[in-house]
């Protein structure tokens, strides 16, 4: 001890304030060492299989410190459960796994973590084990005690690391092929640095996430299992776009994090994919697969199929079961594990994820009770308890006579609404009764707002008639226009909550609404659980379709334009506009000069009487400045008229609001759309703007407003 007191006096005197950063020899680093030495502060890792590679991830430091105090605690860690991430993820501390709550994940392992040495091919760090830490930990406190170092250990693996000094400690691993008689492993391989301390090395550690939950959301993928140009699954996607949330509530709902007035939203994702292919088609599929261009097909089977899949009614009900039964699961399991939760429940759907969730919603029922919703739900499935009878309805239009005629033909109250006039007149009836009976159901399904007794496939006769009846506006308020024609006849499962907003991403409900039949969607008509629904789609999305044409199919008129996050329009947008007004303007002047120049050179000579001529001049000028005006400005009005027409009634499918909201192409994007057409489809995950106006639309049901109003 007296050597290490000497060495003290003798580094105070040289330096009042010795530190390790300010030393530039060996001898001063050792010195200094030995009088400062400090334990190692552990931080916790999770490892995740990356490309067929295992990356280690840090926690957030709030949960990191929340594992090293229940490591601490003095406890059994033996069935101790500590949830991370937001509650989406639970650590077994005594497993050392960590378990997703919500989805089906593989576990991933979990480390306490101290000391750590450089990958080969990149230059991420890798975590040691927990023992052989502590023993590096042990063979380094002595080496700063004693100041002895070139301290040399070797590894379970037969990995030799030698600790040359605090500031220079290095990892020799064993070249492949050498047996146990080779060579020392000191002289073998390219030496790794070695690092003490999460401090010391080069890693993102985040803050953690608010406790605070005031809103959740479910996201449901579209087709395959990947669901952007990386192949990543519906997770890591909801993942970004939930960092993405975060960031912008730092940035654009400042003001109302600093008073505590709002925390974040939840994001957690609806699988369905791998449910429906764990049915086993697959192997049925793989039958009658064609052996050539394998990958192809294999592409083809696990992701385009999902479409014809959904107009399936053997498949498309295991997919609405799956997502409503997910949802549902996802939101119990949610409430049990925040039971202080007090916020609402949105939806968002990508690509067919959003047609799911819109037939869903489309066949939901008030839970209330109410006259409204009893009318709404008579359009799903028809029940025949509360409905007159076949013979009772043929009382009532006096035609009793016939009911052994129907009855002799099985012909039931639905078969009769099939019916044609010659369908009728083929079993007997005279014209007279037919015209009747026809009247009387073609009446009652204007009047009630039901397209037919019984959901009917796709591929039906009806859908003429169908089409027809949709393209009328004659639904009443309050009544249920039916939107899901052409569905295949499944059973719609019930949500245990109201969502209140749903949000689409690039989807094709439009055209699968045009597809299936429909022409036109009543503006009276919404859904009968959710208020709000928005239509969000870039501009080159191939598969994205518009809405509101088919609310007002006899206007046209531009979507909402999404405003950039960063307030404004992009510049490449700013101008093309500007050049578009600024030859407008060019044009408008050119043809106006050239009109009065063909006027004056065309006018008649005038008689010579001086007073005459100064009456008739006087008489011109203001006919020539009447005629300025609307010589010249025919399309300047239109536009001012165009621009003043922008309140436009698109109906009540969004409470009245518009409802497509186009994304700003990047100015990249914009040099060849059909190049990033593809990936316009998958950008939705990461696109600031898209996620800015979730956080926006679902903030202003509680009256939160963004800091600053985007232009």
């Amino acid at each position: 001890m007296s050597s290490v007191q000497s060495q003290q006096e003798q580094l105070s005197q040289s330096d009042p304030s010795p530190s390790s950063n300010s030393c530039s020899s060996f001898e001063l680093i050792d010195m200094d060492a030995g009088s400062l030495y400090e334990p190692v502060s552990p931080h916790w890792f999770y490892c995740k299989i990356i490309d067929s590679k295992e990356t280690w991830i840090p926690f957030n430091s709030e949960d990191s410190q929340q594992l090293e105090e229940a490591y601490n605690s003095g406890k059994d860690c033996n069935g101790r459960v500590v949830p991370t991430d937001g509650g989406r993820y639970d650590v077994h501390l005594g497993e050392r796994m960590r378990y997703a709550v919500y989805w089906d994940e593989l576990a991933s392992e979990v480390r306490r973590c101290t000391w750590f040495y450089k990958g080969d091919k990149d230059n991420k760090y890798v975590p040691y084990s927990e023992s052989f830490s502590q023993v590096l930990e042990e063979t380094y406190v002595l080496a700063v005690t004693l100041d002895e170092w070139k301290k040399k250990l070797e590894s379970p693996n037969r990995e030799i690391i030698i600790l040359h000094n605090p500031k220079l400690m290095v990892h020799y691993q064993p070249v492949a092929g050498s047996d146990d008689w080779g060579s020392a492993p000191t002289e073998q391989g390219r030496p790794r640095t070695v690092k003490r301390g999460v401090e010391n090395i080069s890693v993102d550690i985040h803050c953690g996430e608010p406790l605070q939950i005031d809103h959740l959301v479910f996201v449901v993928h579209g087709i395959g299992p990947a669901c952007d140009l990386r192949f990543r699954s519906i997770v890591q996607c909801v993942n970004d776009f939930r960092s993405v949330s975060l960031n912008l509530l730092q940035t654009h709902f400042k003001k109302a994090q600093e008073n505590q007035q709002i925390g974040r939203v939840e994001f957690l994702p609806v699988n369905w994919h791998s449910p429906l292919h764990s049915t086993g088609v697959d192997v049925d599929l793989q039958r009658i697969t064609l052996p050539s261009i394998n990958r192809l097909r294999h592409f083809t089977n696990d992701t385009i199929l999902d479409v014809f899949f959904y107009n399936s009614p053997t498949y498309c009900q295991t997919i609405v079961d799956t997502v409503a039964s997910e949802m549902n699961r996802i939101y119990t399991l949610f409430l049990q594990r925040n039971p202080d939760f007090k916020g609402g429940v949105s939806i968002a759907g990508h690509s067919l994820g959003s047609l799911i969730l819109f037939d869903i919603l489309t066949n939901q029922k008030d839970s209330l009770g109410d006259i409204d919703s009893e009318k709404d739900s008579l359009n799903i499935v028809m029940d025949q308890g509360d409905t007159p009878t076949l013979e009772e309805d043929l009382k009532k239009l006096q035609l009793s006579e016939f009911f052994d005629i129907f009855e002799k033909e099985k012909v039931d109250k639905e078969a009769l609404a099939l019916c044609t006039d010659r369908d009728l007149q083929e079993m007997g009836i005279p014209l007279g009764p037919r015209k009747k009976i026809l009247n009387y159901f073609s009446t009652r399904k204007n009047a009630t707002g039901i397209n037919r007794p019984t959901l009917q496939p796709a591929s039906g006769a009806n859908i003429p008639k169908e089409s027809e009846f949709c393209s009328s506006s004659n639904a009443r308020n309050g009544d249920y226009l039916d939107v899901g024609i052409g569905q295949v006849s499944v059973k719609y499962p019930r949500l245990i909550y109201k969502p209140e907003i749903f949000f689409a991403f690039g989807s094709p409900i439009g055209m699968f609404l045009t597809v299936r039949g429909l022409k036109r969607i009543d503006p009276n008509y919404r859904f009968p659980t959710c208020k709000g629904f928005f239509n969000i789609y870039h501009p080159f999305d191939p598969v994205a379709y518009r809405i509101e044409p088919m609310v007002v199919p006899g206007v046209e008129f531009e979507p909402m334009l999404i405003p950039h996050h960063k307030g404004r329009k992009r510049m490449h947008l700013e101008l093309r506009e500007g050049l578009t007004r600024m030859s407008m303007d060019l044009k408008n002047n050119l043809l106006g000069s050239l009109r009065m120049a063909w006027k004056s050179f065309t006018r008649a000579p005038y008689p010579a009487l001086q007073v005459s001529e100064t009456a008739e001049e006087t008489e011109a000028e203001p006919e020539s400045t009447s005629e300025k005006p609307s010589d010249v400005n025919p399309e300047e009005t239109s536009v001012a008229d165009k621009e003043e027409v922008l309140p436009i009634n698109v109906g009540m499918l969004n409470g009245g609001q518009r409802i497509d909201y186009v994304l700003q192409e990047k100015p990249i994007e914009s040099f060849n759309e059909y190049l990033f057409a593809l990936q316009s489809h998958l950008c939705y995950w990461e696109s600031e703007d898209t996620v800015l106006l979730v956080l926006k639309e679902i903030y202003q049901t509680q009256g939160i407003f963004l800091d600053q109003p985007l232009q």
